[in-house]
């Protein structure tokens, strides 16, 4: 899932996989301040996401086709995003839905305090049924017609998504649940 480091800060995460019986994964991120999941993806996954204590910044998009917007320039091999959400979030708060294609499934979560947020995943990513993470850089769009400007308001909502490989800098400490057993009624 996910590996790496990031500006000798970890982040801790605890997993418990319920296998088949659920076809989910539950996790619980635990980020020291400034601590960052670079922006990523959730494919074919629907994501239930709570902040349980502290306070993180989150920027989401979801992807658009290009055809639905006249634009002027494409960095090469990348996908057209809309921002979803860029705010900071304070616990308690209420929960975040990430479906397949909306809700801000390619995001980045940055820790302003120590923060811990609980992930359902369903399902959960699976290399061999195609559900890998990938890792984006964004850069800027520009160049939205309005009215023969070629800046407009709409700029800043856009955003070039280019996969890359997983940042060297970032690196997670996992854990498995060691709990109760769980099982189902």
């Amino acid at each position: 899932m996910f590996r790496g480091y990031f500006s000798d800060l970890f982040v801790n995460f605890l997993v418990a996989e319920f296998g088949m019986l659920f076809h989910q994964q539950i996790g619980i991120f635990c980020m020291p301040p400034s601590a960052v999941l670079p922006l990523h993806n959730h494919p074919g996954m629907t994501v239930l996401s709570k902040l349980l204590y502290g306070s993180m910044h989150l920027k989401s998009y979801d992807c658009v086709n290009p055809t639905d917007v006249e634009i002027s320039c494409c960095p090469t091999q990348a996908k057209l995003a809309k921002t979803k959400v860029n705010t900071i979030y304070k616990a308690p708060c209420e929960s975040s839905v990430l479906s397949p294609t909306t809700g801000g499934n390619i995001h980045s979560l940055t820790a302003v305090t120590s923060c811990a947020v609980l992930d359902v995943l369903a399902p959960p990513y699976s290399e061999n049924d195609g559900r890998h993470c990938t890792y984006y850089r964004n850069h800027p769009c520009s160049g939205f017609p309005e009215n023969g400007n070629t800046q407009s308001n709409d700029d800043q909502n856009y955003t070039w998504l280019e996969e890359i490989e997983t940042p060297d800098d970032f690196f997670i400490r996992g854990g498995k649940y060691l709990g109760p057993k769980i099982e189902a009624r």
